[in-house]
């Protein structure tokens, strides 16, 4: 679980749900990321620094969320587009050693693997673009222009497309992996954001922050096909293992929001305050989800959204992985 501002990433054994390391020297970062054999973690950061400086160790008496934000791009001290760096970090699972750290082109938000393990893509809101790394020479191979404020990425099963949701143009980027060229747009809601890929299904899902809706798109026909009510201020979004049930956390109404994808039935669990990320937990039964405001995972029964226990993490946790 990547923690922001606590510039750590926790460990948790699901089959104890409890925290049982932490990955220290990861600054502000939010995106995550493992490659398909489980081998290395990739970890970006929404610090930006100019080429060539080094990232800034916390001062005594600074909170971490204070530290981040001193040192991220905000809207009253803007950076040129191609001024500033931040840094990709691959660490090695099996003994949580830094293989490489990789300089890209602005703070990274999320970060996806490619299902062959060859490529990693990062988003980068700022620049209104995604970088690809080649994992096997730890070089940036392509910086792909999308949409406006590139938020969540995804590849396909087959590794053929990779796909951004571009928050600020309301629309889903289909980048073809053959040549890092954006190919097709697919209109969504407003402000969309996580977005979740099952080729299974034959769909995608994007959650839209700014309507409190879910886009349903037909990923052969690359158009939506359902717009399902996602709730006040949705967030994370996952799908359960079986491809039956969409699972939403809708931050505004303090709610764990589960939709029968075949019926449209919907049950919904109280998560407060402000339910963030989630997770469907593969083989586990279980869901686990971020709180904005509390230190916490809440553990959530996936077929009974029933509560079951909490995981104190010691802060905000953002994009996890399994």
């Amino acid at each position: 679980v990547p923690m922001g501002g606590n510039n750590e990433i926790a460990v948790i054994d699901v089959d104890t749900n409890k925290v049982v390391e932490r990955i220290t020297g990861v600054p502000a970062v939010h995106g995550l990321a493992k490659t398909p054999d489980g081998k290395l973690l990739i970890a970006g950061s929404f610090t930006e620094v100019e080429p060539g400086a080094t990232i800034p160790e916390r001062p005594a008496g600074v909170s971490a969320e204070d530290h981040a934000a001193h040192h991220a791009k905000s809207a009253s001290r803007p950076v040129a587009k191609s001024a500033v760096i931040s840094r990709v970090t691959f660490i090695k699972v099996k003994d949580r050693s830094v293989v490489r750290r990789v300089d890209v082109p602005g703070g990274v938000h999320h970060v996806a693997a490619s299902p062959n393990g060859f490529f990693a893509a990062v988003t980068h809101p700022n620049q209104d673009a995604v970088s690809v790394i080649d994992i096997r020479t730890f070089t940036v191979v392509a910086t792909v222009k999308t949409g406006a404020v590139p938020n969540y990425a995804a590849f396909s099963q087959d590794g053929a497309r990779l796909y951004i949701s571009d928050s600020g143009d309301n629309s889903v980027s289909i980048v073809r992996t053959a040549n890092w060229r954006v190919s097709d747009r697919v209109k969504v809601g407003e402000a969309p954001e996580h977005l979740v890929v099952r080729d299974d299904l034959g769909k995608m899902f994007v959650n839209n922050v700014g309507d409190g809706t879910v886009s349903v798109i037909d990923l052969k026909h690359l158009a939506v096909a359902k717009v399902l009510k996602g709730g006040e201020d949705p967030h994370g979004i996952d799908v359960s293992e079986d491809g039956r049930t969409l699972f939403v956390s809708a931050k505004g109404a303090n709610k764990l929001i589960a939709i029968d994808l075949s019926s449209g039935d919907r049950r919904e669990l109280t998560l407060a305050p402000q339910p963030y990320h989630l997770a469907v937990i593969k083989g586990q039964g279980v869901i686990y989800v971020s709180s904005v405001e509390l230190p916490k995972l809440w553990v959530v029964d996936a077929k009974t959204l029933k509560l079951t226990g909490t995981i104190d993490v010691g802060g905000k946790g953002h994009q996890l992985v399994q």
